[in-house]
């Protein structure tokens, strides 16, 4: 579990590591029309996604409290998650060994070995990496970096929660953010419990969290679907499951064909080009699974952007 004070030393912590992203306010008709609406730009992130944040504190935090073996880090990663720890890694000056899916894009295991990861790929979907990365830590003393489902790693990403309530003034009522494993939702509801609410969107194919929410605990839940890539986590992560049913985040569900629309809509709209993963959180408002009240304040969080541009065009 981590509450908001936990975000604030992650954010003491990754001061100087992580960028401290634009937030650009935009025309509202084209996603809701009687709200106020901004664009949290998370895609201009160190490897292009939030997951740096989380990396940097994870690492940091164990470099500050002597766990940071010599022999590095060992994560388990669909891509963005890895391609923040061999970032962090490198920058920590220890080496790291990413496992991903064998289904992960070409071009997220090609940064990965472009930023000095040693990547091995196992199995077609993240529970198999990660069950071989955690293996490994085990056999070699690494410290392991779960991608979604520890302390420090749900709170790094939460430091976007804060940003998001600095840049709006305290004003934001919504964030809308999409989930897979629950590390970026539990951390921003974390960070603005109490101040604003989170909506978190997922798959209709890979529904994490509403199933859990739904269960009482975290479920497992076939993987498929547009978005596996980013969001093909297998269940919600415990922490996230805990933050969630404590600040009360609401989830709600978008078709792939909504995800789609709305990734070429970002583009057209706002020449962004963002992962169908990110995309999920815009398919809410287009397709209408989310719709904010009149004069409601909404952020909308754009998380990622490793994807091949080339069908945008």
């Amino acid at each position: 579990m981590i509450d908001r004070s936990d975000v604030q030393a992650a954010a003491g912590r990754v001061a100087g590591h992580v960028r401290r992203t634009p937030m650009v306010e935009v025309e509202p008709g084209p996603l809701a029309p009687a709200a106020r609406m901004w664009l949290k730009l998370e895609l201009t992130q160190h490897t292009g996604s939030f997951k740096a944040r989380g990396a940097f504190n994870h690492i940091l935090a164990a470099r500050e409290e002597g766990r940071l073996p010599e022999t590095g880090v060992v994560a388990a990663s669909g891509g963005n998650a890895g391609l923040a720890f061999a970032y962090a890694a490198a920058r920590a000056g220890v080496p790291a060994e990413v496992y991903v899916p064998e289904t992960a894009p070409a071009v997220k295991v090609a940064r990965l070995r472009a930023l000095g990861a040693a990547v091995v790929q196992v199995g077609t979907r993240y529970a198999e990496a990660q069950d071989a990365a955690t293996k490994r830590a085990a056999d070699t003393g690494a410290l392991f970096c779960h991608a979604y489902d520890l302390p420090e790693v749900c709170a790094g990403q939460g430091t976007l929660g804060l940003e998001v309530l600095e840049q709006t003034g305290g004003e934001a009522d919504t964030v809308l953010l999409a989930v897979g494993g629950g590390g970026l939702m539990a951390g921003v509801a974390a960070a603005l419990e109490g101040r604003a609410r989170v909506v978190g969107v997922e798959p209709v194919t890979i529904p994490t969290l509403e199933r859990a929410l739904h269960a009482g605990r975290p479920v497992d839940v076939e993987v498929s679907g547009i978005a596996a890539d980013s969001l093909g986590a297998t269940r919600a992560g415990e922490i996230a499951f805990a933050v969630a049913s404590r600040a009360g985040v609401r989830p709600v569900l978008v078709t792939d064909e909504a995800i789609i629309e709305a990734r070429r809509f970002v583009w057209q709209e706002y020449r962004l080009v963002v992962e169908h993963g990110t995309a999920a959180a815009v398919a809410a408002l287009r397709a209408g699974a989310y719709r904010p009240s009149a004069g409601e304040r909404v952020v909308v969080v754009l998380c990622g952007a490793n994807t091949d541009p080339s069908d945008l065009v």
